[in-house]
């Protein structure tokens, strides 16, 4: 997708889509094809495995991985049909692409995702946490349990899971990066539950940074402001996604493409002497910090 087309606020019409919600049936679609990425070979021999990896952000991080030379797994929950495109669009780019059906919400399945990954691969180089969920409830009393605790199951549980069934398998040098996002720094009145899990990955991000120095693993996040993925029209209502969004300096959603360089510079070398940040990607939508 041209850059010149990324659509302003005016450009997303009110829509609604059924949870989960498959990218293909978005409008328009998200700039997640990494049309306009120049890489640099910055991830040759690596292998990369990114939850929430069938679209959006996950999607254009995996292809953005590819196309710098790594291979790619990628955990997905119910889209087959986006899994499917992501593994297509990577293996276009020429390398390898394993898709797994798991919700990280299970830390046995979490565990298989990663065996896979090696077995497939031979090492795992690269974690990345992105698999996440949210509801909107505009009044705190509308949070049900069982939404609070999918929330914080999926969103900081399943980050801990990974985290875990992957570092036997990491090394110094390694990477791990985290998606983090804008309100876990500044909170929304109607993702209450969201932004609480978001500020727990940042507070993660930082502690689990501090304990893996010692082994030379770096531990990052990215906390993206207002990005065009399923989520939006899956989950908001649509009025809240009519003109989506304008919360920001540039008065319009990022795309996913325009997040995946940040994911390439904390997997590599670039960022060797960076871990335990949390680098927002807002469009101007800034923290109080």
């Amino acid at each position: 997708m041209s850059t010149e087309f990324r659509p302003t606020a005016e450009q997303i019409p009110a829509q609604t889509l059924a949870y989960p919600a498959s990218q293909s049936d978005m409008n328009p679609l998200p700039d997640s094809d990494l049309s306009n990425y120049s890489p640099a070979g910055k991830l040759q021999g690596k292998v990369a495995l990114i939850t929430g990896g069938d679209s959006g952000i996950g999607r254009a991080v995996a292809i953005a991985y590819a196309m710098e030379g790594a291979d790619v797994a990628i955990v997905y929950n119910v889209h087959d049909d986006d899994a499917n495109i992501t593994k297509a669009l990577v293996e276009e780019k020429g390398q390898h692409c394993l898709t797994i059906k798991a919700d990280v919400r299970d830390s046995a399945l979490c565990k298989q995702a990663v065996a896979q990954t090696v077995e497939k691969f031979g090492h795992l180089d690269i974690l990345v946490n992105n698999a996440g969920y949210q509801k909107v409830q505009f009044e705190i009393e509308d949070i049900s349990d069982e939404q609070f605790q999918r929330t914080m199951e999926t969103n900081i549980f399943g980050y801990f899971y990974m985290l875990k069934a992957a570092l036997p398998h990491l090394k110094a040098g390694d990477a791990i990066i985290n998606t983090s996002s804008i309100l876990g720094l500044i909170g929304k009145e109607f993702l209450v539950d969201y932004s609480a899990s978001k500020g727990a990955i940042n507070a993660f991000t930082k502690a689990t940074a501090q304990n893996l120095a010692k082994r030379k693993i770096r531990v990052n996040a990215v906390a993206p402001g207002p990005v065009w993925t399923p989520g939006i029209p899956g989950t908001m209502t649509p009025e809240q996604v009519d003109n989506f969004d304008k919360d920001n300096a540039m008065e319009r959603a990022g795309q996913p493409e325009e997040l995946a360089p940040t994911y390439v510079y904390f997997a590599s070398e670039d960022s060797s002497f960076v871990t335990g940040a949390i680098l927002e990607v807002t469009g101007g939508q800034v923290s109080s910090t």
